[in-house]
């Protein structure tokens, strides 16, 4: 039988007003008693209806996140500082991974907004602004996005400086001696940054912009090695690949030791998002490094601002990356 706040009073000898009173935080109740019914809450196994307190209009303490690819070490990252800073802040995360589905998104978003979460973070492309406009104008609950941002929807947004990070990856490589640089990105707003960035570093330095050489796909692993494959066997192959992800460059490197190329002697690679893959890839991979953890928090901390006092002027806020140099470039010389 569920354990119910009748049962958590009883063994208390409180009344349930005491119990729910605990339960929200309210009211005017003894250190002791406190004490007492959270300890036989815990005993119980007593779980509050999440439900229950929205229908009272109280908070659930319950956070939505809609994550891109939870599979994609840089999301999954991502979603474990959201969950961190939301847990010291006293919320809890309900996750749901759209893998930047349409369907996905519309389908999670309906789902979570049932649940009757108290904000929302979206660190998804989010196809269909139109949808996510509509929860925001009924002020059904604040909304912040993170690793993007959609500027005609009046919402707070935490990211990373993509064209400056960009601009570091390629200088990188030109500054190397390399002048064939292919790019492989995904195709969704923040890596739309990433390409004009490279693009504008190729122009600066006078340095051919070749079609064949932008490459535009999914994020995944295999993805990455198909589209190396495809650069790498181009007549004039490039010395160099600015991968949009670590997750990609994983594929450009494996797609180089199937082809018997030395990386970083006959391919240098750069990746972006400074994830746990790139310590562990051999070679240790030269990436640009986003400030997850501060981004992370950040987003969570202005969700909650905006639960408690809605703020007319929205934040978008810029953190600025880093270049991150290891094993996978080296100096080409022509």
């Amino acid at each position: 039988m569920k354990t119910t706040i009748y049962h958590v009073a009883q063994a208390a000898g409180v009344s349930i007003s005491t119990v729910s009173k605990v339960i929200n935080d309210t009211g005017r109740i003894s250190e002791e008693t406190r004490k007492k019914v959270k300890k036989v809450m815990k005993e119980l196994n007593y779980q509050p209806s999440v439900v229950a307190s929205a229908l009272t209009g109280k908070q659930t303490k319950v956070i939505g996140l809609l994550i891109a690819d939870i599979s994609n070490p840089f999301y999954a990252e991502v979603a474990r500082q959201i969950e961190n800073r939301s847990r010291e802040r006293g919320f809890h995360v309900m996750m749901c991974s759209t893998d930047n589905e349409e369907e996905k998104e519309k389908n999670y978003l309906s789902l979570l907004t049932r649940q009757r979460i108290d904000g929302l973070i979206v660190a998804s492309a989010f196809h269909d602004t139109d949808v996510l406009a509509k929860v925001i104008q009924n002020q059904k609950y604040p909304v912040v996005m993170i690793a993007s941002d959609i500027p005609k929807l009046p919402i707070h947004s935490v990211r990373v400086d993509d064209y400056q990070g960009s601009y570091l990856a390629a200088s990188h490589l030109v500054q190397l001696g390399h002048k064939r640089i292919a790019i492989i990105a995904e195709n969704i707003r923040s890596n739309h940054q990433r390409v004009t960035g490279y693009k504008d570093v190729l122009g600066e330095y006078d340095l051919p912009l070749l079609e064949e050489y932008m490459v535009q796909t999914e994020a995944t692993n295999e993805k990455g090695y198909e589209a190396a494959k495809q650069l790498l066997s181009l007549a004039n192959r490039p010395t160099a690949i600015f991968a949009g992800n670590d997750l990609l460059a994983t594929g450009v490197i494996k797609a180089a030791k199937s082809l018997n190329l030395d990386v970083p002697k006959q391919l240098s690679v750069v990746g972006f998002d400074n994830t746990i893959l790139s310590t562990v890839l051999t070679p240790a991979l030269t990436t640009i490094a986003q400030p997850i953890r501060e981004m992370g928090s950040k987003v969570v901390d202005l969700l909650i601002e905006e639960m408690e006092q809605p703020s007319k002027y929205k934040q978008r806020l810029l953190f600025t990356p880093e270049l991150i140099v290891r094993e996978s470039t080296a100096a080409w010389n022509e």
